[in-house]
């Protein structure tokens, strides 16, 4: 067996175990992911920073299902330096897109503007520098708006709407209060609070510290009937899909489309990929050879 195949074996055990452990303490409690700059890339800049048709690679599963970070990494460009090993975050999306801090953008001479992931239009220009070429892109530069991803049930819970802007405190050495803080709610989510470096040096924060929710326009609640509504899923485009690798893991399950996914005898499929195929009512069917 390859070695890449038995650590991401390992790594999905190790979320299997955190994800079964029970945490009373922080029922009512947001946890805070600091991000650090980082990249996303459409196929085609991946092609033209890394080669035709390459592919990333991931190296690491992210706390948002299906998302990793990616073994590559490219220099960040701007009038004024360059900041090197920005770490790139897959998989391949529509549209790339750049997130970085104020003090990054200070460094690079550049003034990205404050937008919620994925509004990049007018935003500020950036050159990725890749081992196979470099990628001048005309906008996609931000600042992102801290944000916190959850569940449709998650917002219910929380008494809060997709869109919605709240403000949260941090509790510690440092207390911090961080207002317009937009609410993202999809059934794809997972609950955690996304801020940048200089948010969380702001507040001492660290990763593992919770937040919580003190104030948001008033809004009526959405009943559980609302809730189940807003989570049904989309009709799937296909029926069966034919699944050829070594090794099935969460992040491949999620990207299936297909209500029945048949592997061959000889792959591999993970503890978190069985667990996310109850979870979407999908059928595993183990084809002989």
């Amino acid at each position: 067996m390859q070695q890449q195949f038995v650590q991401q074996i390992v790594e999905e055990v190790l979320q299997q175990v955190l994800k079964n452990q029970p945490s009373p303490l922080h029922d009512h409690k947001i946890p805070i992911g600091v991000s650090a700059r980082h990249v996303h890339l459409a196929q085609a800049e991946v092609e033209q920073l890394f080669g035709e048709n390459y592919q990333l690679t991931p190296k690491f599963e992210l706390s948002q299902p299906g998302q990793f970070a990616a073994e590559e990494t490219v220099v960040l460009a701007g009038p004024k330096g360059s900041i090197e090993r920005v770490r790139i975050l897959g998989p391949a999306r529509t549209l790339s897109q750049v997130e970085v801090c104020w003090t990054d953008a200070m460094k690079l001479g550049l003034k990205p503007p404050l937008r919620i992931s994925g509004d990049i239009k007018g935003s500020s220009p950036v050159t990725l520098i890749g081992p196979n070429g470099s990628v001048v892109l005309t906008e996609g530069l931000i600042i992102a708006q801290a944000h916190i991803h959850m569940s449709p049930a998650d917002s219910v819970k929380f008494q809060v709407v997709d869109g919605q802007s709240v403000q949260i405190k941090v509790a510690g050495i440092r207390p911090i209060t961080l207002s317009n803080v937009m609410i993202r709610v999809s059934e794809r989510y997972r609950l955690e609070m996304h801020i940048d470096t200089d948010e969380a040096n702001a507040g001492l924060i660290q990763q593992g510290a919770f937040a919580e929710i003190v104030n948001g326009q008033k809004i009526e609640p959405i009943t559980a009937k609302e809730s189940q509504l807003i989570a049904k899923p989309t009709p799937e485009k296909q029926a069966i899909y034919y699944f050829e690798k070594k090794l099935l893991s969460q992040m491949e399950v999620l990207e299936i489309e297909a209500q029945e996914i048949v592997v061959p005898k000889r792959t591999i499929v993970t503890a978190l990929a069985h667990d996310k195929i109850r979870e979407l009512n999908k059928k595993l069917t183990i084809r002989a050879e």
